[in-house]
């Protein structure tokens, strides 16, 4: 039981490290899914496969590695001085990523429960700290909370659209999108969020020595990921189109369960901002730790007091630029987890 327990936390870390507010809200789903038509159920497949995969490859090897951040990880992929480069831009979208999580946090507390963006911003940083302080240990609590509950919703979503007319819509929509653009889709989707979740399932696969755990975790992770998704797609696509018009298409899907279940809908969009705030704070922590002589303790007020004083400017112009880079970056990145490795570098 307890090593069940184990698998368990592994695998609802791996889903609340890549599953992240662009998820809760849709918009990733109907970008890298579903507006591509019937065709999103087998791209849906694919990243079920790439997920599960490369998740599982990902912290095997960082297990042998006995990698103390993804910067070790990186060094081993591409050699010592460009894996270098790869980790500093990383650690770049890694902060700018965590600053807008932080905003996004803070307008969701003003936007949704009438409550001062600072006040939203505060609460954030506060609870991110006493989960950063327990470390590893304190994200699998986190995640073996707040991930249930997301996949709960997301049963509610689906079984609420079952009974809609345009239930099976998933099965039926058509496309003017090439086919190129289709299959690229789902490579660029979990490129990015994988090269994302190694800031976590690094040291993940490190501090976890059974080999076991970690295997059947990120199986179970990368299976959930991918439900979690088509739970979405289906529900996105018995409303399209008019779905695309809207900046947050889940709730309009809840929109029409009530009241109770919109304010609970808030509280997981908010965990799922949470989730990846932390994981990628925790990252940066790791990464600091190996390149300068803080401690973890001060490392984690410094990028959280960082976080809070850029959220107050923002990042999100430069955000625009580097996003498309690092998507760049990452497709190189899942190559080369794809390539078949030696016993001593972590064959899957």
């Amino acid at each position: 039981m307890r090593k069940t327990g184990k698998i368990l936390q592994v695998s609802f870390t791996y889903i609340g490290t890549v599953v992240g507010a662009g998820f809760a809200t849709g918009q990733e789903i109907l970008q890298f899914f579903t507006r591509f038509g019937s065709a999103a159920a087998w791209t849906i497949a694919l990243s079920c496969l790439l997920f599960t995969w490369i998740g599982i490859k990902l912290m095997l090897l960082a297990n042998e590695m006995e990698a103390r951040s993804y910067e070790d990880l990186n060094r081993m992929l591409f050699g010592e001085r460009i894996g270098n480069y790869v980790s500093l831009f990383t650690m770049i979208v890694l902060f700018g990523v965590t600053t807008i999580m932080l905003a996004g946090a803070g307008s969701l507390f003003t936007e949704q429960l009438n409550m001062s963006y600072q006040a939203g911003l505060w609460l954030t940083i506060i609870v991110s700290y006493f989960v950063l302080s327990r470390g590893i240990h304190g994200i699998l609590t986190m995640n073996s909370i707040v991930v249930p509950v997301m996949m709960a919703f997301s049963i509610l979503v689906v079984w609420t659209t079952l009974s809609m007319p345009n239930a099976d819509y998933w099965l039926k929509l058509s496309t003017d999108s090439s086919s190129w653009r289709i299959w690229f889709s789902p490579f660029l989707y979990t490129a990015f969020n994988l090269a994302m979740a190694q800031a976590v399932l690094v040291p993940l696969g490190s501090a976890i020595r059974d080999r076991s755990i970690l295997f059947w975790g990120g199986l179970l992770g990368g299976v959930g990921i991918s439900l979690m998704l088509l739970a979405a797609h289906i529900a996105l696509a018995a409303r399209m189109p008019g779905i695309v018009q809207f900046e947050i298409p889940m709730g309009q899907v809840i929109h029409h369960l009530g009241p109770v279940l919109q304010l609970m809908y808030v509280f997981v969009i908010f965990g799922e901002i949470f989730t990846t705030f932390v994981a990628d704070a925790y990252g940066l922590t790791l990464q600091l730790e190996q390149r300068t002589k803080l401690s973890q303790t001060k490392l984690v007020l410094l990028i959280l007091l960082i976080s809070y004083l850029v959220s107050q400017i923002g990042f999100s112009k430069l955000l625009s630029v580097l996003y498309p880079l690092f998507g760049g970056v990452s497709l190189l990145w899942l190559i080369m987890m794809l390539l078949p490795r030696s016993r001593h570098t972590g064959t899957l």
